[in-house]
């Protein structure tokens, strides 16, 4: 057989897209008749309308050129589509590739496959308009815009073979996220990591406006993209055989580019910065769907984003056109009498594991090997005494993730907007440097810690950050992100997305293999804000993970250095989880070993019988806290309270693990009802200090017997520039505030409460003005130990 000419390959290539767009615009439409064998009649028509139809050619367009590059160059690749509601097409390739039907085998690839297909898809029970985790070839779900670009690159970091062909949607293109994830071309490697081909998709509409990028002069676009780094091609128009032409002369030329960066880096061992190529795609809106009706444009229009025909089943003239519109496919020339892809389609789908639907790194966990971890324990402070000496926790920590970064160089990174070492991380800088492809200047040398090979990645955006690690672990590997705990919430909603992408993952796609769970270290913590002051005062992350499935959040406050190796250690084995650990990078007071603090770390609470005087009897009030200062803030409380009032029994408990104070019906940690009202009693009074806000605790132990008489102390939106104990007292979690909290809750101390109660109210104003005279609290407060 003679070989194929070019001009027969891209005609092959259109049937192609023919069939992609025809199977686009099923799921659309159809519940029956998938392949019109009969005219199109209402009842073939599905109830409710659901879906967007607007970037399905243009993706499918893409789809079928990255597969000619595939075949042609056995290249490793992946696809991602960032417009929101692109799934039609990420599905459509699937199935025309035979992923789908090997993934849901009752999605066969014949008529009555076809007729499941299409039915699935925005249907009770079946598929949303976005690239679910149901979804073959899917790393970015796409619910929310902006995440696509730096998903590509953080899937592409240290996949040196890897090219991650991103599809970036013009309405997309508009989101602070996606302006900042175009620097990540900053950070790529080119001798180490793979390679991004981002392809801005510039249709010209949102849902019912212009898009800004759309309607900016080729110069100007060109020059912006210049000037992020890129080197870009433009394809325009809207006759098909001419498209196929430009598009493939711009897919080659962009994959020469790429691997002449590479090959040039790799050959002289030298990682340089070059601009990466890009591909600006310029279509009409909904191409390829009618172009007007009843006197309104419909391709090339806003009217093209969602479904364009809404009322074919009641109108005559408009069931007529959308059956124009199916017919013009040709959908008789693409599948056989069987319903299936015909064989000289079928050839053009890449092999096995090249299949961009199948590509085992769009299913992470099939590639995932567990980190090789240090011992933990190895890295401990030694605590011969409760309370008594101080170390930086996170700095702590920071010896840990060094190791765990030496022994795994290349499946392992920490992300952190400019804060690793201001979060006191640095330690991880004796064995990996911040990545940096840009500009260095001699005096850089001191202390900025730049290197093209670094496995830090530092970068003023949250987002970025996140969407990196999203990318990183979804491919396989592990990460951690740190950052300041007030801006946390910057990534509320990509934190999310994640979460409802895992908890689908794992209850409901059995051949998504588990990932690496997202860690996240919120460090420089409300109570330690002496300079900051009001604005990075906020704890309120913890309320927003609070709000997720119980079967994928974690949520840790260890009160030490040696716990807080412990759940270090606990949250980068885990898979399928969303870890956030919130610890303080200031100096503290350590009070558990090794062995205690693993135990304690272990149960996620626990009573510490070394502050507590109850011993044998029932306490007259439980002294409970979560959190490093509320715990210092706390245990000083109790030793007052043991001092003036030495009778009076108090239970000390400190809680590591949030979900604890659930019950078990809410969360999988949660203590039984009998080992809560073991440790809380059913009718004393809970005084408890908590690093958040206090109706977190409520919202958590409200269905508990004795929750009456819980009395949460945390942060109340008061603060400025403060010191410390400032700070503490003005919320009301300081050890003053505490010790007449008990007092007032225990009547039986009578008159001598009375006294020690108005000693306790002096204190309060007498350290308020020595903070206010001196600028900062008095050594009885920086410098206290536990004193029993």
């Amino acid at each position: 057989m003679a070989p194929r000419t070019e001009e027969q390959e891209l005609q092959e290539m259109d049937a192609w897209w023919r069939a992609a767009n025809y199977l686009s615009l099923g799921m659309l439409y159809l519940k029956d008749n998938p392949l019109l064998r009969s005219p199109l009649s209402p009842e073939h028509l599905k109830k409710r309308l659901l879906g967007h139809w607007g970037s399905d050619p243009g993706q499918n367009f893409v789809w079928v050129h990255a597969n000619r590059l595939i075949r042609r160059h056995d290249l490793n690749m992946i696809y991602i589509s960032g417009p929101g509601h692109g799934a039609p097409a990420t599905l459509s390739n699937a199935y025309l590739e035979g992923t789908y039907t090997e993934v849901y085998p009752d999605r066969t690839e014949d008529t009555r496959g076809l007729k499941n297909f299409f039915r699935q898809f925005s249907f009770p029970g079946g598929l949303g308009s976005h690239c679910t985790p149901e979804t073959p070839g899917s790393i970015n779900e796409g619910g929310e815009l902006g995440y696509s670009l730096s998903h590509a690159y953080g899937a592409v970091f240290d996949h040196p073979d890897l090219i991650a062909v991103c599809v970036v949607g013009d309405g997309e293109a508009e989101t602070g996220p996606m302006a900042t994830s175009w620097h990540s071309n900053k950070f790529l490697n080119p001798v180490t990591d793979g390679a991004v081909l981002p392809i801005l998709h510039l249709n010209g509409y949102k849902i019912a406006n212009p898009t800004i990028l759309a309607r900016i002069s080729p110069e100007e676009l060109k020059s912006l993209f210049v000037g992020y780094g890129y080197k870009p091609v433009v394809v325009e128009g809207d006759d098909p055989a001419e498209m196929h032409r430009k598009m493939a002369r711009a897919m080659d030329a962009c994959l020469s580019d790429l691997r002449r960066i590479q090959r040039n880096a790799r050959a002289q061992g030298v990682p340089v910065r070059a601009p990466w190529p890009m591909i600006i795609l310029r279509t009409p809106k909904g191409w390829t769907a009618p172009k007007e009706m009843d006197g309104h444009r419909i391709e090339g229009f806003f009217r093209a984003h969602q479904v364009p025909i809404l009322d074919a089943a009641t109108n005559p003239g408009h069931l007529a056109l959308l059956e124009q519109w199916f017919r013009k496919y040709r959908p008789e020339e693409l599948f056989d009498e069987n319903g299936t892809l015909v064989p000289a389609l079928k050839a053009l789908a890449p092999k096995g594991n090249r299949r961009m639907s199948a590509n085992p790194l769009a299913n992470g966990g099939l590639l995932r090997k567990p980190l090789i971890m240090p011992d933990f324990r190895e890295y401990a402070v030694d605590v011969s005494n409760p309370g008594t000496v101080e170390a930086e926790n996170t700095f702590v920590m920071g010896t840990f993730l060094r190791d765990v970064m030496k022994q795994n160089p290349r499946n392992f990174r920490v992300f952190g907007p400019d804060e690793t070492a201001s979060n006191h991380l640095q330690a991880l800088y004796e064995v990996t440097k911040k990545a940096w492809m840009g500009e260095t200047r001699p005096e850089d040398a001191d202390g900025c810690q730049l290197a093209p090979d670094g496995h830090v990645m530092e970068m003023l955006s949250e987002h970025t950050l996140e969407g990196w690690l999203e990318g990183y672990l979804l491919t396989g590997r592990h990460g951690l992100l740190n950052t300041y705990e007030a801006f946390a919430h910057i990534i509320d909603s990509m934190v999310n997305q994640h979460a409802k992408w895992l908890e689908k993952a794992k209850t409901d796609v059995s051949w998504r293999a588990p990932v690496s769970s997202l860690n996240i270290l919120l460090s420089s913590t409300v109570w330690r804000q002496d300079h900051n002051g009001f604005t990075h005062q906020d704890p309120g992350f913890l309320d927003v993970v609070t709000n997720k499935r119980a079967s994928v959040v974690r949520i840790y406050l260890p009160p030490d250095a040696n716990t807080l190796l412990s759940v270090a250690d606990h949250c980068l084995r885990s898979t399928d989880y969303v870890n956030v650990i919130v610890a303080d990078k200031q100096p503290h007071l350590q009070y558990l070993d090794r062995d205690a603090a693993a135990r304690h770390a272990a149960k996620g609470i626990g009573l510490w019988e070394w502050a507590s005087n109850d011993q044998g009897e029932e306490p007259d009030a439980v002294m409970a806290c979560c959190g490093d200062v509320v715990t210092l803030e706390a245990l000083a409380a109790v030793a007052i309270l043991r001092e003036k009032i030495p009778d009076l029994r108090i239970r000390f408990v400190n809680v590591v693990d949030l979900f604890r104070l659930q019950p078990p019906s809410e969360h999988p940690h949660g203590l039984s009802d009998r080992d809560f009202d073991s440790l809380f009693t059913t009718d004393r009074p809970i005084i408890f200090n908590f690093h958040g806000y206090p109706w977190l605790i409520h919202k958590l132990a409200y269905r508990r017997t004795n929750h009456r008489n819980l009395h949460v102390r945390g942060y109340k939106e008061k603060g400025s520039i403060n010191t410390p104990l400032q700070l503490a007292i003005e919320n009301q979690i300081d050890r003053f505030s505490l010790a007449i909290d008990v007092i007032d809750r225990v009547p039986r101390v009578g008159v001598r409460g009375a006294h020690v109660k108005e000693w306790l109210k002096d204190q309060i104003l007498e350290h308020l003005l020595y903070a206010s005279r001196e600028g900062e609290d008095p050594p009885a407060i920086t410098r206290w130990k536990w004193p029993f």
